[in-house]
C-alpha cells in the first residue's frame, strides 16, 4: 500500500459540536490536498463542505443521521438523509437503533436503515453504525446482517462518542459476517498509522479518523526510515 491508497480509505472527520466554519474549511482544504476518501462532517456543515470542495472531485462528503444514539424516529432519518443529499452529502452514516435490536424488534431495525437507503436512493451510499461496543457478537452479526438485507453499503464500528470504539476483533468478525462485497468501515479511537494499517489488515476497507494527516504523514516518515 501507497500513500495515495492509504489516503484513499481515510474519512478526514470532524463531528464535534464546537466546530467552528473555518475549522470545516481547513478540513476540505487538507482533504483535498491529501486526496481523502471524504470528509464527514455533521450536517449542518454538508452546504460548506460541497463549497469548499468545488473542483475536488476525487473527496466526498459523508454526514451523519440520527447521530449520534440512533434514536431518532425513522421519518427524521429518512428526512435527514433527504436533506443531506439535496445539500451535497455522497456518503451516509447512519446510527442503527440499537434499543430495538436489543429489545430482538428485528423488522423495525431493518425498516429503520431500509428507510435511510431509500431516502438516499442512487445520490448517497450508505453506512451503518452499529456501535460495536454496546453490543455482543451475537448482535454484531445479527446487525451486520440486517444492515446488507436492507440494501447499505457499508456496516461501521462506532460513532466514536460511546463506551469504545474499534477493534481488530470486531472488524474481522464484520468482514466475515458481510462478506467481500459489502465496505466494512472502522471508525472511533484511530488515531495513528498503526492501528490503522491494523484496522484495514483485519478486513477494513473504510477508516474514519480525525487524524488522517498525522495517519498519512507517518506513513511518509516510516518510507523514509523514520
Amino acid at each position: 500500500m501507497d500513500r495515495r491508497d492509504l489516503a484513499s480509505t481515510l474519512d478526514h472527520t470532524l463531528l464535534k459540536p464546537d466546530a467552528t466554519e473555518q475549522a470545516i474549511i481547513s478540513l476540505c482544504e487538507e482533504a483535498a490536498e491529501h486526496s481523502f476518501a471524504t470528509v464527514c462532517v455533521n450536517p449542518c456543515w454538508v452546504k460548506l463542505a460541497a463549497k469548499q470542495l468545488q473542483g475536488a472531485e476525487q473527496v466526498g462528503i459523508t454526514t451523519v443521521v440520527g447521530f449520534p444514539l440512533g434514536a431518532a424516529s425513522s421519518a427524521s432519518k429518512a428526512m435527514e438523509t433527504k436533506q443531506a443529499v439535496e445539500d451535497g452529502a455522497t456518503e451516509i452514516d447512519m446510527v442503527l437503533n440499537i434499543g430495538y435490536l436489543k429489545s430482538r424488534m428485528l423488522n423495525a431495525v431493518k425498516s429503520d436503515i431500509e428507510a435511510v437507503v431509500a431516502a438516499a436512493g442512487d445520490r448517497a451510499l450508505v453506512k451503518v453504525i452499529l456501535e460495536t461496543s454496546l453490543l455482543t457478537n451475537d448482535e454484531i452479526i445479527e446487525a451486520c446482517k440486517l444492515s446488507v438485507e436492507a440494501g447499505a453499503q457499508y456496516v461501521k464500528t462506532s460513532t466514536g462518542l460511546s463506551s469504545g470504539g474499534a477493534t481488530t476483533e470486531h472488524i474481522q468478525l464484520m468482514r466475515a459476517t458481510v462478506g467481500p462485497n459489502i465496505g466494512v468501515k472502522a471508525s472511533g479511537g484511530i488515531r495513528d498509522y498503526e492501528t490503522a494499517i491494523a484496522m484495514l489488515e483485519a478486513g477494513a476497507s473504510r477508516i474514519g479518523a480525525s487524524s488522517s494527516v498525522a495517519i498519512v504523514n507517518r506513513m511518509d516518515a516510516k518510507q523514509d526510515g523514520y
